[in-house]
């Protein structure tokens, strides 16, 4: 460590660092502040519709920079200007480039001719080895979905760190495996008395994963640029609250872009006001996912179809 200028430091004494850079409250802000300033000033515009979204549209093509703290992801189809922005990016900040995107934040891509595949499987493979479940037969299904889970069913487990642990690390999972989204929110609702049943439910999670742990998402390249969303609930399932669960999801052409599972902040009274208000949380979706296509220089040219039950 280098004595900072000004500080009058002995031969052979040291610096005791009490704080990191990291460990400040201002240094999150600070850097996304000073790594903005840098971004606008090379002609980057910051999307409104996402804000760690950085576009560039000129005459030789478009280049996109997605930001995630100190981890940065280029696309475009102008090489001349990612080969730029990287060369300025090292001048300033010292970045190191790891070449075509293969892996992100647990991520794993693979690219080829016919389009993107983005799927967790060393990921799963890591929970699976964590919690003893890397041999386990597997199972064609991610619940039971007869059973009824309640807060009160089975006996309270003696430690519930293991089960908070778990579903935890299956939260994340959710980003390429929409298949477990309504499981795990169901399980995510029992964090504060988790019993036997629950982490019952959750090992066989595990089981399901087991039978295909690198599915995820695929992208073509020959997919078309229309939105279509889809919208549905389950009235007053919860049989501890009797809120309703919505969910919906979106697909940009054959490429599913957008899903959610979660229960409604309110008692609906009837299975129509339910509908109603999943179709308002749908219906939101769908604007940002306009706006974001708008950002990204690439707006749409019909309007998105969005489909509910009768």
């Amino acid at each position: 460590m280098t004595p900072p200028p000004g500080l009058c430091v002995d031969k052979g004494q040291v610096c005791k660092l009490k704080t990191s850079l990291y460990g400040l409250k201002q240094a999150s802000r600070l850097w996304n502040n000073k790594l903005k300033s840098v971004l606008i000033e090379l002609g980057y515009k910051q999307c409104r519709s996402n804000y760690s979204l950085f576009t560039k549209h000129s005459d030789h093509g478009f280049t996109a920079i997605l930001v995630y703290v100190d981890d940065l992801v280029l696309a475009g189809n102008d090489m001349r200007e990612i080969n730029i922005i990287k060369r300025v990016l090292h001048d300033r900040f010292r970045i190191k480039d790891i070449g075509d995107l293969k892996f992100f934040l647990g991520f794993e891509v693979a690219q080829s001719n016919r389009g993107i595949a983005l799927y967790q499987r060393k990921y799963v493979v890591d929970i699976l080895t964590d919690f003893g479940f890397i041999n386990c037969k597997p199972i064609s299904t991610s619940m039971d979905y007869s059973a009824k889970l309640r807060q009160d069913s089975g006996t309270l487990l003696p430690h519930a760190t293991r089960y908070c642990k778990l579903v935890g690390k299956l939260l994340y999972l959710k980003n390429t495996r929409p298949d477990i989204s309504f499981a795990i929110s169901r399980l995510s609702q029992f964090f504060d008395k988790p019993t036997n049943v629950h982490l019952h439910a959750a090992h066989r999670i595990l089981r399901y994963l087991k039978s295909a742990p690198a599915q995820g998402l695929f992208f073509p390249t020959s997919s078309d640029l229309c939105i279509t969303g889809f919208s549905d609930l389950d009235w007053a399932t919860s049989p501890d609250t009797r809120r309703s669960t919505s969910a919906y999801y979106f697909y940009l052409g054959s490429s599913l872009i957008s899903w959610k599972s979660k229960n409604q902040c309110i008692i609906s009274c009837s299975s129509s006001e339910a509908e109603y208000r999943v179709l308002a949380a749908a219906t939101t979706e769908a604007i940002w996912l306009g706006y974001l296509m708008k950002d990204l220089g690439m707006p749409l040219t019909k309007l998105i179809s969005l489909f509910c039950d009768s």
